[in-house]
């Protein structure tokens, strides 16, 4: 019998990511995916260890000694999320909002920042109520364009935009706002999350640092919570990396695995979700129930010409939100009526959701702020999954008549008109 051949460990792993001339799909595919050296498995296995043996004191076997500092599976993700954003480097963390805090915390007390109004609820609930508590304060601004220049201090460190914003979809000109922060010292980071980089890559229109809560379009799959952040500056990432190691804001290994095996199809989901999205807009603004539409692929909305200018093809993306006919009690009605879309809050998965801002992701914020940025009673929020397009027009179109019909009947009850 021939002597067995045993495999050979001196083979190199194959490039983390393909050359960026590639396109975003294969990009999608093939970035941070290398193949196994031993066994030649085109997926990568899951790396549960939470440690890593070392051949003498302070020399590990390989390239990682404690899961907290490293992971195959998350450096893995992390440089497929940086080749998708176009960045050197990338962070992955537990959550959008560690994203966030870890961001945040890397500023030195008595810092200042300027940020959007119309911004996530978890995000404003952070910069009113943590953020404060380590002496960093923040000025929220609904026109930060028009605005920046005058809410400029000696103290301000960040600018923080959500283009399009959540949940009023507003959008922001990126480079417009980084050439007058970056006059001044001034970083810009944009939380990505509604659009994912496949539509748009705000590192390219001037912005420093990309953020995104992965548990939305990223992942897809409404299955894992995690965040994420890149960028170029090798001094950011000597900082926020040591940070996300003291603070131990990290994913776990599956979660990585999980969110990377999502994001290899996110260019196919985001196109999919856009063109549904698109669909119900002109639905809804068609509709006599319907006040108003926020859609940035809607030539009607107020900065299309942003979304020509940003985003990949001028998609609008899959999250719209728009103000019912009716109040409070339509919106509510109209999310109880649905038959495909699904009353819940997050965003981004492969299924459609509904939900009432005011009364859900945004609750926590003052009314008269919510109302200042857009954010009424009436306002109800989609995100567009996958689905058949012609169903979920369908749905939204009945979903509208009996949340019209139930308002009307209440109001005869009551003796309203």
């Amino acid at each position: 019998m021939p002597a067995m051949t045993l495999p050979d460990h001196s083979i190199e792993t194959p490039p983390r990511a393909p050359s960026p001339v590639h396109g975003f799909g294969t990009l999608a595919v093939h970035a941070g995916s290398p193949h196994d050296p031993v066994t030649g498995a085109v997926i990568e296995p899951i790396s549960l260890s939470t440690t890593y043996a070392q051949t003498a004191v302070g020399q590990p076997v390989g390239l990682y000694e404690y899961t907290r500092s490293s992971n195959p599976n998350r450096e893995n993700f992390e440089a497929a999320i940086a080749a998708l954003e176009h960045a050197k480097h990338a962070l992955a963390f537990s959550s959008g909002s560690a994203a966030t805090a870890n961001i945040l915390q890397s500023l030195a007390a008595g810092s200042h920042v300027i940020s959007i109004s119309d911004v996530y609820g978890g995000t404003h609930r952070y910069f009113t109520k943590v953020a404060s508590a380590h002496g960093v304060q923040v000025t929220f601004s609904p026109h930060i364009e028009r605005d920046i220049s005058g809410l400029l201090k000696p103290e301000t460190k960040l600018i923080w935009i959500e283009s399009p914003s959540n949940p009023t979809l507003s959008l922001v000109d990126i480079r417009a706002v980084a050439s007058i922060a970056h006059q001044h010292g001034i970083l810009v980071v944009v939380d990505n999350t509604f659009l994912s980089p496949y539509i748009q890559n705000p590192l390219d229109h001037g912005a420093d640092i990309v953020v995104h809560s992965v548990t939305k379009y990223i992942n897809g799959h409404s299955d894992v919570l995690m965040g994420a952040a890149a960028y170029n500056s090798p001094e950011l990432h000597e900082r926020l990396t040591f940070l996300q190691n003291a603070i131990g804001a990290v994913p776990s290994a599956f979660d990585c695995w999980l969110a990377h095996r999502g994001l290899k199809t996110l260019h196919l989901r985001a196109r999919e979700a856009s063109k549904n999205a698109l669909n119900i807009a002109q639905t809804l603004e068609s509709s006599p129930h319907v006040l108003s539409v926020n859609y940035p692929g809607l030539p009607s909305h107020a900065q299309h010409h942003i979304t020509v200018k940003q985003h990949r093809d001028g998609l609008g993306g899959g999250m719209l939100s728009f103000r019912i006919r009716g109040g409070k009690e339509a919106a509510e009605r109209f999310c109880q009526e649905t038959k495909i879309f699904t009353l819940a809050e997050s965003l981004g998965g492969v299924e459609s959701l509904v939900e009432v801002p005011g009364s859900m992701t945004h609750a926590g914020i003052p009314r008269e702020q919510r109302e200042a940025a857009g954010v009424w009673d009436d306002l109800v929020r989609v995100s567009c999954g996958i689905e058949d397009g012609v169903d979920l027009c369908k749905d939204v179109m009945q979903a509208l008549e009996k949340a019209a019909v139930g308002v009307k009947m209440n109001g005869a009850k009551n003796g309203g008109n």
